[in-house]
């Protein structure tokens, strides 16, 4: 039984000094794959692909903002507007618009300046205003479109200049060459192309899902300029 306790013991002892000479292995693995210094690998470009990346976050947080400003949350606006002016109230009905203070309120302040003209002029009326409107939902949008296109471009670009360099190393080092001689710029050629692809895919994600939004308040503009037009020409 003392026999089978030391034993078992000397096991133990055993297992914990092997843990304890794995663990430096391992920390030096992590070390190895961590993102940051892969990043850091990839040279100058992947600091133009950072700042492109801040760019585009801030381009879509800033139009998720303004859109959330622009949709009407109450859902009798429209009515409420018409019953002002039905009732002859076109200058409460103007504060009402102003108070809400929204691209849709502004276009259908737009119409009620335009009462008395005729049903078609007020629909022009307020199509143009639309028209302005949309141009300032989409203030930013061609911007996050060409980060979205020239990102994977200059991540590509990344590559080339990581390929030349490796290969340039490679005919400098003559009949002496090393793997960690070519490392520098295998890094950077991979790397660079995976930094570049990734913020590409995030901005066109980015990029679709603000024209959407931008469609369905193009819409909503489309869906109130005929009710009012319609409702004022009975």
């Amino acid at each position: 039984m003392l026999l089978q306790s030391t034993t078992i013991a000397q096991a133990l002892g055993d297992s914990a000094q092997a843990i304890q000479a794995a663990l430096p292995a391992e920390e030096v693995q992590q070390q190895g794959i961590n993102m940051l210094d892969m990043a850091m690998k990839g040279g100058w470009i992947m600091i133009v692909l950072l700042l492109l990346s801040i760019v585009c976050f801030y381009i879509f947080f800033n139009r998720i903002a303004v859109f959330r400003k622009a949709a009407i949350s109450d859902p009798h606006f429209l009515d409420r507007v018409l019953d002002y002016m039905k009732n002859g109230e076109t200058k409460s009905a103007q504060i009402f618009c102003q108070a809400t203070d929204s691209p849709l309120s502004r276009i259908v302040e737009k119409g009620i300046g335009l009462v008395g003209h005729d049903t078609k002029d007020i629909q022009l009326g307020m199509e143009n205003a639309a028209n302005i409107e949309i141009a300032k939902l989409e203030k930013g949008l061609s911007g996050m479109s060409t980060i979205a296109s020239a990102a994977p471009m200059i991540g590509f670009l990344g590559t080339v200049i990581g390929m030349v360099r490796a290969f340039w190393e490679m005919a400098g080092a003559g009949n002496n060459i090393d793997v960690s001689l070519l490392s520098g710029g295998i890094y950077q050629a991979m790397i660079t192309t995976v930094g570049g692809l990734i913020v590409g895919i995030i901005a066109l994600f980015a990029y679709n899902y603000l024209v959407t939004r931008v469609d369905s308040l193009a819409n909503q503009m489309e869906s109130f300029i005929q009710d009012f037009s319609v409702n004022l020409g009975k």
